[in-house]
Parts: C-alpha cells; sequence; structure tokens
C-alpha cells in the first residue's frame, strides 16, 4: 500500500526550513496521525458547534482567533449569541481570549475595518485581546480563519475549527440557503440575503499542536501591528491598539491520539515580504506545494469547490494532470457572479477566471465541467467554500482559493486529510494506484454532491464511480437548465448544479482589466527567483 508521504508533503518538501512546526517533534514527519477530523458543511452548523464548545470553557482556558473578518453581533445560534457578548463573557470569567483580525481597509473601501476595531474594543474591554494585525505584503490580507480552544492540563480535550468560514455576517446559512438573516451585500443577483454555501472542519487530536504553532508564530512576530507612518499611528492610539501583542502563556503539550484514522497535513501560505516574517523569511507556500503534489497522482477525479478558480498559474497544474490522465476528469463548483460585479468591478474579477477555464477545457476537453448553484427559488447561491477531494483519497478544507493570490501573497491556513479507513464499496480503488478509497475524502464528496444534485441519504449509488457521477452531474445540470429554458413548466427538477456559463469579457475591458487583475486582485507574492521560474 501506498505511503502518507506519497500524498503528503515531507518537511523538506514544505519549502521553510525557519519554521518550527514539522521538527518539533522529532519524528521526521510533516504531518500528525491519530486525529479525528468532521467536516462541518454550511455556517449555522459550524456555529453551533462553535457555540458549544465556547460555553463549556472556564477559568485559565484559552481561545485563539485567525480571521478575515468578524462582527460584533453576528448571532452564533439566535438571541443572545452575538459573537461579540460570547467572546466578552469568556473574557470576564478568566478564559483567555486571544485573537489577530486582519487590519483590513475602511468601510468606505468595501472592506471591513470600522468591524473588526468593534469587535477588538467590546472584548478587549472585558479582559480579552483582539489586534487587528497589518503584518501583510501590499496589496495583501491576513486570510487565515482558525478557531483555537486549548485547555491547559487537559491538553486531550482540546479542539480547533478552520475552513473557509468567517465569525461575520453573511454565513449563517444552512442547507435551505436561504441566506444568512444578517446579510453581507454582494451582486445584486444574489438577493437581499445571498444564498451562501461554505464548510469548516472539526479537529481534535495531535494536528491542534500543529495549528497552535501556526497561531504561536504569528502572535509573536515582533514586528509592529500596522504601519509606522503618523496616520496610521494616531489611529492605532485612538483605537488603543498596540504594537505588539502580549506573551502568551507557555507552550502547552499536544493533544494525545484522539483516537482517530485521520493524519492530517496543516498547509499555509505567508508571502515573501519585508520586513521578513521571522518564521517564513522567504514566505512559505506549502498550499501549492501540496496540491501540486497530490494533483501528480490524480488518475480519475479531481473535485474542486471554489470561491474564484482564477489564475493560469494555477489551472496550469490542473492541465498537467489531465494530459497525464486520459481518464481524469475534473469537476469544479464556482459562484454564477463575483461578489462585485459591475461595470468596473466585474472584468478584472471575471479576467482571471476566464484564463483559467480555457487552459483546463484545452486540455480536457469535455472530461472538465464547472458548474455554479441555486437554491429552490432560483437564487444564484454564493460558493465561498474551498475543497479538493482527489480520486476519494486526498482531500483538503481551507481558507485558500485557488488563485495566485492564495498561493503566494495572503496568510492562508488549510489541511489536508488522509484517512487509514478505505471504503470497501466499489469502486474500492477508482484511481488503481492501491491507494483504495478511504472513508474521509469520499464521504466528503458524496455528501456535498448529495446536496448539489438534490439527493436523499443513501441516494448515491450512482455517485460511487468517477464516471457515472460526472455523467450524473451533466444530467442534473442539463435538466435544470432546460427546466428554466421552457419557461419553467412543471415541477422544478432536484438539484442545485447548472452549467457555469459566465461569458466573455469584452475585448474593450480586457486590455485594462488584465494589468488590474495581475497587480491587484490576484498579485504574487513569491520570491523574485521563483516567480521568474515559475515555481512555487
Amino acid at each position: 500500500m501506498p505511503e502518507v508521504q506519497d500524498w503528503f508533503l515531507t518537511p523538506s518538501e514544505r519549502g521553510n526550513r525557519e519554521t518550527r512546526i514539522d521538527v518539533r517533534r522529532g519524528d521526521g514527519r510533516a504531518w500528525t496521525e491519530g486525529n479525528r477530523v468532521e467536516p462541518l458543511v454550511h455556517g449555522a452548523t459550524y456555529f453551533a458547534r462553535l457555540l458549544a464548545a465556547l460555553r463549556a470553557l472556564g477559568d485559565g482556558d484559552l481561545v485563539g482567533i485567525f480571521d478575515w473578518r468578524g462582527d460584533t453581533d453576528e448571532r452564533l445560534d439566535g438571541e443572545g449569541t452575538e459573537l461579540g457578548k460570547v467572546l466578552a463573557e469568556l473574557a470576564t470569567r478568566g478564559v483567555q481570549v486571544r485573537g489577530l483580525l486582519w487590519r483590513s481597509h475602511p468601510s468606505l473601501a468595501h472592506f471591513q475595518e470600522e468591524q473588526n476595531q468593534h469587535l477588538g474594543e467590546v472584548v478587549n474591554a472585558a479582559g480579552g485581546e483582539i489586534l487587528l494585525d497589518e503584518r501583510v505584503r501590499g496589496p495583501g490580507s491576513q486570510h487565515q480563519k482558525l478557531v483555537l480552544i486549548r485547555h491547559p492540563g487537559r491538553e486531550d480535550d482540546d479542539v480547533a475549527f478552520m475552513g473557509g468560514i468567517d465569525l461575520c455576517h453573511g454565513r449563517r446559512d444552512d442547507e435551505r440557503h436561504l441566506g444568512d438573516p444578517q446579510p453581507v451585500p454582494l451582486d445584486e443577483r444574489y438577493g437581499d440575503h445571498p444564498p451562501w454555501h461554505d464548510i469548516q472542519l472539526e479537529l481534535r487530536g495531535p494536528a491542534v499542536g500543529d495549528l497552535s504553532v501556526t497561531f504561536r508564530e504569528r502572535w509573536e512576530d515582533p514586528t509592529p501591528l500596522d504601519h509606522r507612518n503618523p496616520w496610521r499611528a494616531r489611529r492605532a492610539r485612538r483605537m488603543d491598539q498596540p504594537r505588539h501583542p502580549s506573551p502568551l502563556p507557555p507552550v502547552l503539550r499536544d493533544p494525545g491520539p484522539a483516537p482517530g484514522p485521520h493524519a492530517v497535513q496543516v498547509l499555509r501560505t505567508y508571502p515573501a515580504k519585508r520586513p521578513p516574517l521571522p518564521f517564513a523569511p522567504l514566505g512559505e507556500r506549502s498550499i501549492a506545494r501540496a496540491y501540486l503534489k497530490a494533483l501528480w497522482r490524480a488518475r480519475r477525479l479531481v473535485y474542486l469547490e471554489d470561491q474564484y478558480l482564477w489564475s493560469e498559474d494555477i489551472a496550469q497544474g490542473l492541465a498537467d494532470a489531465l494530459r497525464r490522465s486520459p481518464e481524469l476528469r475534473l469537476v469544479a463548483v464556482v459562484p454564477r457572479y463575483p461578489d462585485q460585479d459591475g461595470r468596473l468591478t466585474g472584468p478584472p474579477n471575471r479576467i482571471g477566471q476566464q484564463a483559467a477555464l480555457d487552459a483546463v477545457r484545452a486540455a480536457g476537453g469535455d472530461r472538465v465541467a464547472v458548474y455554479d448553484l441555486e437554491n429552490e427559488r432560483g437564487t444564484p447561491i454564493y460558493v465561498h467554500a474551498k475543497v479538493c477531494v482527489i480520486d476519494d483519497v486526498w482531500a483538503a478544507v481551507g481558507s485558500d482559493n485557488l488563485n495566485r493570490r492564495s498561493w503566494t501573497h495572503d496568510s492562508e491556513l488549510s489541511a489536508a486529510v488522509l484517512d487509514e479507513t478505505q471504503d470497501r464499496r466499489e469502486p474500492a480503488d477508482p484511481a488503481g494506484l492501491g491507494d483504495g478509497a478511504r472513508l474521509f475524502a469520499r464521504e466528503l464528496r458524496l455528501r456535498l454532491w448529495r446536496e448539489h444534485l438534490g439527493r436523499g441519504p443513501g441516494e448515491d449509488g450512482d455517485l460511487l464511480d468517477p464516471v457515472e457521477g460526472f455523467e450524473a452531474w451533466r444530467r442534473g445540470a442539463g435538466a435544470l437548465t432546460g427546466w428554466h429554458e421552457s419557461g419553467r413548466r412543471g415541477p422544478r427538477p432536484p438539484g442545485q448544479a447548472r452549467e457555469h456559463d459566465p461569458g466573455r469579457v469584452q475585448a474593450w475591458a480586457a486590455w485594462w482589466a488584465t494589468p488590474l487583475y495581475k497587480s491587484v486582485v490576484d498579485p504574487d507574492g513569491r520570491p523574485r527567483r521563483l516567480r521568474r521560474a515559475g515555481r512555487f
């Protein structure tokens, strides 16, 4: 049977000699085993699980948070469960609440500096420490999404949540996809309460130790939290934001085996920047490297859910896999429209996806299928999930999108999962390489496919085989499209999927949108030598 390192990166393949995440264990591995991982599909599912874990905390326990956006009044599970209120109550009863939110930019620029600032003010007044972090490479962001829960002296009870879901408005949707009652504004075609599809992982076991290292590395970076110019200094004083975080408590031991059957590799992106990150002075691109290594073994099916699917650089890895393996099929699920799709905002957001889809379709032809989703009312669902499943063996969920920004430039956090439990249902070894289908990856794929194709529990026998499943998507999407084109006569066919057909960016827009896309929308954070060589 193939070894774990056939799929996961080795410490040297991570490409970052300065991090402690791998060497601290002394076992020569860049992953942990004996974990228990559960995918939490939909924000409502995640928020309810998170709330239960937070309410169980007591004096001396620790909560560590990384986020792109946090809204003080976002309800985790109904009235009285507002995020700021929950975290402030924890701080008042002796729980150490620490967090780094992206400093961001003002709301007038369609960002969230004021919202992140307000969450910090509320929690810090109760004794917590939520800080705004602008230690980025411009024009970049802190995009990692992590809630780390630790219990000194009871480390085996520790749990972490990481993936694509921010602690903010718009995310608390469920399988009905009617949107969060507290929405965020998107393109008007998503409606007043945009439907939102997303996923988070709950992890227990030694992998929590690797996530703790990731938290500590960023927290203890000695670089000031914000720029040193007079304008930012005045704002920091007015917001009562320190230049540096306070010291963390001593390092806790890693949790023991959960017990669980899951090997987990924690993956990150950090940019090469000035001043350099002490734990990644040349950046880290282990997410990119992990995807490329896993794609090298792809033989039958790559399934993706992604907010963007941009960039020819990233598409090249998919295209190479399609050319290497003539039986390989690619199914991708993306949003129908960008979140901002106006006359000026749309072309820079669509030109990169257009180039990426051209590249993979040129390589795979009719073995490539790209879909978007809608709810039963016909309202498009905004796909924010970041998921990849390869041959029902390797699965990854994280904050990273399939674009150059996420693979090289912004801070990102992902986890790849390899289940030691094989699924004996046929095809028992889809790729034919001896790996065997693994339960976590296959069940994650089937869980998502049942929802998107309108299937009930257990109605997935024809989805097990990659070829049959690929054709089931095509039939389902074709039926729904035909129903719309017929004027919606008769019962609506089941499912959410429709063929993704965004149209071409007009030539007049492409000439100005392309340089803007490459420099601002999807920038490159690699060191110059890697950029020139086209490597990660």
